[in-house]
């Protein structure tokens, strides 16, 4: 499985172009389908929330609160808080406004020092200290943007980003703060300075090449155009991620049509007219029928919907962001916007990456043609056409009827293992005992819905506090439509010495539960809680000293990989039977032999899911080379040559918001993937499996509490006592290694 930003979207795009302003702002970082962002509705028949009795805003006896953890955190030296996060639609315009003139004030001051007296104090970390404020800002306005029920507050919040988003383009492009910085490196370089060791050496040397990626080497006029450019383009790619999260598409299908459907789905979403409303734009409607719908037509009518929204909107739109992206990397020396993303990452150039897609789409490309022809057979044998051929709209049903048929799985009917309150319960005991912590369930002091949750981290050895994390976890109108994590406050040190203990969200929509049945989850949808959970903890357990080190700030192609490797978990006996029992009889426990069904089923087709990924990969990265005149063809072509072809006349690129965030970088989840599947055989390895403390405490001290402040190659190296190699990934896809 694959997660989109699977911001996270895994994230969404930092405007800035240097890195004192990349300020991740709302590490987002999404799993699932390699869709996009998405707004649903709940009409009549779609419940809104969990099913849980909870009145908005009323306190809880049974929980705690966030002032019973304060007294640790000041013994601990740690600042522990929580951000504001109900502003009305007036109050955010003034509360930004006066943020970013704080900002301007203390740049100017960093700007005016005397070049001659310049010390790596009064500029580096000064200038994370003066821009970590519009950082927090950022990521309170993305959070509610993605989350507050009210039209109002959204819509404001989208029109400060924007704001926002022009004010750093502009800073980043301020001459005096780079003036200050290049008098600081030519004293530095000179040997007029102490020597920068460990984060603060990463730090200068970081920013000062993002100064040079931002196109300082160059004269003032070109650099004025990029600035010119690059704040056309991040208002165009604001426009684009607004259209795709208000985008809302139904179709009505009756019950004879959904033939297959489960029950749960039928009853959940029957409409006054008898007829069932499928919500394509809702990630788990759509995976509900294109999985499970038994007549074709109904499959490609939905199919044909999701790839076709936003289509007349996004699709121009995309095409302009692209062109200029060219333009503005043409115009900073770089061959294409690809090379110019890619630099900073750890595959370093396109070709690099192009290469890693090509040569894993042709290493599957024998297993790939087995599988397919496994599921020609399937479809053959069910319409009686000997000559039946895969269609786009039918891979995941028949890979759903060979999983059944032929290993005894049935992925609707193992939602009886998972409701989703065992499912996080076993869930925080994995993490708590690997990671050696404690998670303590607090009242929110302000929610922005009902069922919201919120937990404070303890380190389970000091009790020190560690940070806190919010749950949203069902569908509602106007939400952010996939799974996702979002960063509400990040870790940093302060100026009075205390750290800043971090705040995470987990925004996600899980089928919510019916009448007197639970919220029961998907495996899928368990793997994918298992996944973001990750990305939760490496926000919260940072102790990196600058913020825009802290956390999941890491290259983007390695910032999946902690998080998918927990993936690993829920394929494992001893993890699963903890919480996974049948909600009707919970003496019952997943059987060990249906889990080992479930991985020979995966394994049957993982060719035809990494395909599929390969394809949107080097789909991305082929827009993003050279200046395409229309990226919605290069898409759907690149897709048909390494799948199957695309339904005619849609265009997936202009539904897919990774295009905004992870634009030339989706090939990071598959090189992500190889990374994690290496971190997992740490586990597989150890004493106690998946459960075993003494790797899980290593890899929290040398993965997750470092995140960006060191070069990753390092922290893997430190995590596993040696490189990484890609031999336990290419098993993982069941290619032979030897």
């Amino acid at each position: 499985m694959f997660s989109v930003f699977q911001n996270p979207k895994a994230a969404f795009q930092v405007v800035a172009t240097i890195l004192l302003m990349r300020v991740a702002s709302s590490l987002l970082l999404a799993a699932g389908l390699g869709f996009c962002v998405f707004a649903c509705q709940a009409p009549v028949g779609h419940t809104t929330g969990g099913g849980l009795k909870v009145t908005p805003n009323a306190a809880s006896s049974a929980l705690g609160k966030l002032e019973d953890f304060q007294a640790a955190a000041e013994a601990h030296g740690v600042e522990l808080s929580l951000v504001k996060l109900d502003w009305t639609a007036a109050e955010i315009g003034p509360e930004v406004d006066r943020i970013l003139g704080q900002a301007e004030e203390k740049l100017a001051v960093i700007a005016h020092q005397d070049p001659e007296y310049v010390r790596f104090e009064s500029v580096f970390p000064a200038l994370d200290d003066a821009l970590d404020p519009v950082t927090q800002i950022l990521n309170q306005l993305w959070l509610m943007k993605e989350t507050r029920v009210e039209e109002e507050v959204r819509e404001a919040c989208n029109q400060q980003v924007q704001k926002v988003d022009e004010w750093m383009v502009a800073t980043s492009y301020r001459q005096d703060l780079y003036d200050i910085c290049k008098a600081y490196a030519e004293r530095y370089a000179r040997g007029e300075r102490a020597p920068l060791h460990g984060e603060d050496e990463k730090l200068f040397a970081d920013t000062m090449r993002d100064y040079r990626r931002a196109g300082f080497d160059l004269d003032e006029a070109t650099r004025e155009e990029v600035a010119s450019l690059q704040n056309r383009l991040n208002s165009l790619t604001n426009q684009f991620d607004t259209n795709i999260t208000n985008a809302s598409v139904s179709l009505f299908f009756t019950t004879e049509e959904l033939e297959g459907v489960p029950e749960s789905f039928l009853q959940s979403s029957l409409q006054a007219d008898g007829r069932h409303e499928v919500r394509v734009t809702v990630t788990p409607d759509y995976m509900t029928v294109v999985g499970n719908a038994r007549r074709s037509e109904v499959r490609k009518k939905t199919n044909r919907a999701r790839y076709s929204v936003a289509l007349d909107t996004n699709g121009p739109l995309l095409n302009e962001i692209v062109h200029l992206r060219a333009e503005i990397s043409s115009k900073l020396g770089y061959a294409s916007w690809a090379d110019y993303k890619i630099e900073p990452k750890m595959a370093g150039d396109a070709a690099t990456a192009i290469s890693f897609c090509e040569d894993l789409v042709a290493g599957l490309e024998p297993k790939f043609r087995e599988e397919v022809d496994t599921l020609q057979r399937l479809k053959a044998e069910e319409t009686g056409d000997p000559a039946a051929v895969i269609h786009w709209w039918d891979f995941r049903y028949y890979q759903n009827k060979l999983m059944k048929n032929e290993y005894g799985v049935d992925a609707e009917a193992l939602r009886r293992y998972f409701k989703l309150d065992d499912v996080l319960e076993g869930m925080f005991g994995v993490y708590q005992q690997i990671f050696g912590l404690k998670f303590h369930p607090i009242e929110p002091p302000y929610k922005w819905i009902g069922d919201l949750r919120l937990y404070v981290v303890t380190d389970a050895a000091s009790g020190e506090p560690l940070g806190c994390f919010y749950l949203d976890l069902f569908p509602r109108p106007g939400k952010y439509n996939h799974f996702a994590q979002f960063d509400v406050r990040g870790g940093k040190l302060l100026a009075d010495g205390r750290y800043r203990r971090p705040v995470a969200a987990l925004v996600c929509n899980f089928t919510p539960g019916v009448g007197d049945t639970p919220a029961l989850m998907s495996h899928y949808e368990v793997e994918t809680i298992f996944h973001e959970f990750g990305h939760a903890m490496h926000a919260v357990l940072t102790h990196a000293r600058y913020s825009q080190f802290a956390g999941g700030n890491v290259p983007r192609d390695f910032v999946e990989a902690p998080s998918q490797m927990f993936e690993n978990w829920v394929w494992d006996v001893d993890v699963l039977q903890r919480f996974a029992s049948d909600y009707q009889d919970p003496s019952k426990k997943i059987p060990a032999e249906l889990i080992a069904q479930m991985k020979a089923a995966e394994l049957a087709t993982i060719a035809v899911t990494y395909r599929r990924q390969m394809g949107l990969a080097l789909a991305d990265l082929r827009m993003h080379v050279g200046d395409v005149e229309d990226a919605g063809v290069v898409c759907n072509a690149t897709n048909s040559e390494v799948l199957f072809p695309v339904p005619e006349g849609t265009n997936f690129a202009a539904y897919w918001g990774h295009l905004t965030g992870y634009d030339a970088g989706y090939y990071g989840y598959a090189w992500a993937d190889s990374i994690a599947a290496d971190l997992a055989t740490a586990f597989e390895e150890a004493p106690g499996r998946f459960l075993d403390q003494e790797v899980g405490m290593r890899l929290r001290r040398e993965i997750y509490e470092v995140g960006g402040s060191r070069p990753v190659r390092i922290s893997v190296r430190k995590f596993l006592g040696r490189d990484s190699d890609n031999r336990a990934f290419l098993r993982q896809l069941g290619i032979a290694t030897e």
